[in-house]
């Protein structure tokens, strides 16, 4: 696990055991998916005027239309991309302000991340940085294109609703590898998806109804 600044006030910690309880109570059972929650300070990836909802199990804003996801899924979906044997690097597609990034840079050797819009990128690797993680990548670019250069990958997580599985992004996933994305469906629902990448086949779950922003082809200055 990446080395992470802990939080040393006390009212943050007994906030953050409360949400690692109720993350508990959902069915969350992956001890290391737990304590990388209960590490990763969630105050320091939202705006000031919201901190004190920081450990909230709630969705709130960050800014470009955009939104920190829920704690509970953020541990769902970390959960589900290490129901594999071994994961030791991971693309994601969609920093945000980094949170689910920080999550994942606590567990495995390396984080590949991808972030369409370069304000959000900037403003999340200067974050990152400043927390202390060395083990996470960061690139401006188009998601749906992902990071050939790195690939493959062990695990791949979307942290925005596509309507289709992206094709180039099945194919940077290892044979054995496993992809987690929110499926948006012809009538607009959205359900969160595994993916598990056998070969020449791919075998497909959803686990519950979610409500992403909507993934996005091509790149925002």
């Amino acid at each position: 696990m990446n080395t992470v600044a802990t939080e040393s006030n006390p009212n943050l910690q007994r906030a953050r055991n409360r949400l690692i309880q109720s993350l508990i109570d959902q069915g969350i059972t992956n001890e290391r998916v737990l304590e990388a929650l209960r590490v990763v300070p969630r105050h320091l990836f939202i705006e000031p005027a919201l901190q004190y909802r920081a450990y909230e199990d709630a969705t709130l804003p960050i800014g470009q239309s955009q939104t920190i996801s829920q704690p509970y899924i953020v541990a769902l979906m970390t959960q589900a991309l290490f129901a594999s044997s071994r994961v030791q690097t991971i693309l994601e597609v969609g920093t945000g302000c980094g949170y689910q990034t920080a999550v994942l840079g606590a567990l495995v050797k390396r984080v590949y991340t991808v972030e369409r819009i370069r304000s959000l990128q900037e403003s999340a690797e200067a974050r990152l940085r400043d927390i202390g993680y060395r083990n996470i990548e960061y690139r401006h670019g188009d998601g749906f294109v992902g990071w050939k250069d790195r690939a493959p990958y062990d695990g791949i997580i979307i942290t925005a609703a596509a309507t289709e599985i992206p094709k180039m992004l099945l194919e940077q996933l290892a044979i054995g590898g496993r992809m987690v994305l929110p499926l948006e469906e012809k009538n607009g629902d959205q359900y969160l998806r595994v993916i598990r990448k056998t070969g020449k086949d791919l075998v497909e779950e959803n686990l519950l109804p979610v409500r992403f922003v909507p993934l996005l082809r091509g790149v925002q200055a």
